[in-house]
Formats: C-alpha cells, structure tokens, sequence
C-alpha cells in the first residue's frame, strides 16, 4: 500500500484547518507542466481526441516511446514492443501477473527499503515477496553476492529501480552487469526495471540493464512522462518488452480500457518536443538536492548522504529520535508534522527496516527553494527546542 498519499490527507486535513504545513511528503514536481506539452492537449481535444484508443495506446505515442527508449537506453526497441498505461504504476501488477502463476510459490524480489507498491503488489498477485535489503553501509545498492543467495527454482522477477526512490541510489553499470549474469543463469527469471526517474540525474549518465549483454529480452521496461515532465497528474506511463507487450496489453484492455487520449497526444509532444525545460527542471532538482543535503546534515542528529538520482533525500535521524525521545521514525515523522509543521515519510512506508540500519526519513525536494529553506529551519529549530525540554525520570532510590 502507498502510504504517502495517507500521509498526504493528513496534510490537507491539517491545512484546511488552518495549519500551516511544509510539504516534503510527496514525490510530485511543483513545476506546471510545461507549455507546448498543455497546448498540445487543448489541440487534442478541440480535434475530437476524447473517445477510446486502442488499449495498447495510439499508434503515434508507441512510435514516440519506441524511438525514445531506443534513443535513452541504446537498444533497439519497436512500436509493437510498447504498451501504454495510465501512469507506470498499473504495469507492476501487469509484469507480476504475466509471469507468475497465483499461489505456486513464485518469487519477487524487490528492493528494500523501496517503492511499497513491489511489495504489496506482489502479495495480491498471489506471489512470495523476497526483499532484497538496500544498507548504508554500501550506499544503497544491491549487495551482488547476497542476490546470488536469495534466488531459487521459484524465483520469477527481480525488480531493480534506478535512479531509487526512496534513496537515490544509481546502479552503476559494473553492478548491472554482475546482475545480468546472475539473471541469465535462471531461463524462467525476468527483470522488472523501473527507470521512471532516468532523466533526473545529477553525477553519472543512465544506464538501463536491458542495454547490458542480452538482458533486452527478459527486461520489462517501466518508465513515463510523470516525473520528467511534471506531467504526475496526467496519468501515462509505458512498458516494453517484445515478448510481453501482447499480454500487458490484454491486462490493459481488463481494466483501464485505455489510457485518456488527450494525454496521449500530450506524452507525444513531451518526448518528441523541446526539451529545454525538463533539462531546466533537472538543473533545478540539483540546486535544491544541495540545499536539502548542506541543510539536513546542519541539524544535530541527522545524517543524510548525498543521493545521485530522483529528487529524494533519506536521511538518518536516528540519533534525533533519541535526542527528542521518539521511540522510532515514524513517531519523529508523527512530531514534525503536527509540532514543527513539516511532512515527511518514515521508514515505515518503504517496507520493513532493515537490522541494524537506525532510523530514516524520506525528505522530498521536488518542493521550492523556499519550502525547503522553510522546512529545513522549522525543523532545526523544533529539534533544538525538544531536546531541552525532554523529560528527565529521576533515577530510582534503593
């Protein structure tokens, strides 16, 4: 269950009654989508683009993604390989259903901590759910060796999401292709690559698994036009992959119909048009990633190493929650939203801690420079208050 949108209603109950809150909960660009994007649409529509498509999308937006990912990812991707969904999210459950059978004991592993929708989409789906734990200690990345020892005759998907939410993490191509080799070894095992965030990039350039060895074949690729474009409530995303598109679309066609055809002709105007201001976007992301990084780091009892991708911070606040007498993240998560004004995610939200990791909270700065200046000083500031006013239990007397 996505439990930032829980978290969202808290904010907007919270606002409507008057309070004033710092948003950093929710991976939504503030940026307006841009402009030839809008009025592509608006085209759309006074054009009769208002019916149903096919369920695997308009023929123009499938060539647009194929020639795209074919550009992006380096491989060579055709119109007939795609799918388009109404946002990516959809295609999670799509990719678990077409290659595993409900309740024989098929394996997904996932990444943890990571985005809870692998998790419990993989439960509904009637599948095991094998988390692969993300540790600081090794920047967040997929720890090769201990992959290796988690795959068995059941396993059926890897999901790999690169750049990560929640933690920025970047698999650097040295890692993908160990992964490969893992992956090739298992005939019945495909890969889920979630590359919604591969053009927000701030330190490497993207490399996509399906471009490494002969990974293209048993590679679904997930991306979509929601966080690159703003575009987050326009709802198109798209899968690939040559063999599994016939049934994705068949998954399509049972539920959403069709993805809305307006937005469709506005996805094409965003991959095929100018690009300079999701270049701009991304050049922004990178300021605001150091003045969440340099401010996080200035508050006593956070830690938060610098991410590589996505526009997300997850920080280390486990000495914060001593310091103020949380008992864990979620209640340090619970205190700055209703004392100090701030939303964040815990830990919680993005599966089950991992031993010996502390305490996290997600920081999202696809907020303004100014909340984030904002947050980040009602932060510091409640911190410092709260940890001279803890209670101190005076010692017991014998």
């Amino acid at each position: 269950m996505e439990n930032s949108f829980q978290i969202l209603k808290q904010v907007e109950d919270l606002r409507n009654r008057g309070k004033d809150i710092v948003n950093f909960c929710i991976g939504q660009p503030n940026f307006d989508t841009p402009r030839n994007i809008k009025d592509k649409a608006i085209k759309a529509i006074e054009d009769g683009k208002t019916g149903y498509t096919p369920s695997s999308g308009i023929p123009e937006l499938r060539s647009a993604v194929a020639s795209y990912l074919s550009l992006t990812r380096r491989i060579d991707v055709r119109p007939d390989d795609i799918v388009i969904g109404s946002g990516s999210k959809p295609f999670i459950g799509y990719t678990i259903l077409s290659v595993t059978d409900y309740g024989k004991g098929h394996e997904v592993l996932y990444p943890n901590p990571g985005y809870p929708i692998y998790e419990s989409q993989a439960r509904v789906c009637g599948t095991v759910p094998i988390p692969i734990p993300l540790l600081e200690e090794n920047g967040y990345n997929i720890d090769v060796d201990y992959l290796r020892s988690r795959i068995s005759e059941k396993s059926r998907l890897l999901i790999l999401n690169s750049p990560h939410n929640p933690t920025g993490s970047v698999l650097d191509k040295e890692t993908l292709r160990a992964i490969s080799e893992i992956v090739e070894k298992h005939e019945n095992l495909w890969v889920l690559s979630d590359e919604v965030y591969s053009r927000i990039l701030y330190d490497s350039e993207f490399t996509s698994i399906a471009s490494i060895n002969n990974m293209a074949e048993k590679t679904i690729i997930l991306d979509a036009v929601s966080k690159t474009y703003a575009m987050t409530g326009w709802r198109i995303g798209f899968a690939a992959n040559h063999l599994l598109s016939p049934y994705m679309s068949k998954w399509v066609n049972n539920t959403d119909s069709c993805a809305v055809h307006s937005s469709q002709y506005a996805a094409i105007e965003a991959l095929t048009g100018p690009q300079i201001e999701a270049d701009r976007m991304v050049e922004d992301y990178k300021q605001r990633r150091r003045l969440m990084i340099e401010g996080l780091n200035a508050i006593e009892g956070i830690k938060c190493p610098t991410p590589n991708g996505a526009f997300y911070a997850w920080a280390n606040v486990t000495d914060a929650c001593k310091n103020i007498g949380a008992k864990d993240s979620e209640e340090f998560r619970e205190h700055l939203l209703n004392e100090a004004g701030v939303a964040v995610l815990s830990d919680i939200h993005f599966g089950t801690r991992n031993f010996g990791e502390g305490e996290h909270v997600r920081f999202s700065y696809a907020a303004s420079r100014e909340e984030i200046e904002e947050g980040l000083k009602r932060i510091k500031a409640y911190l410092a208050l709260s940890m001279h006013t803890i209670p101190v239990v005076p010692a017991a007397r014998y």
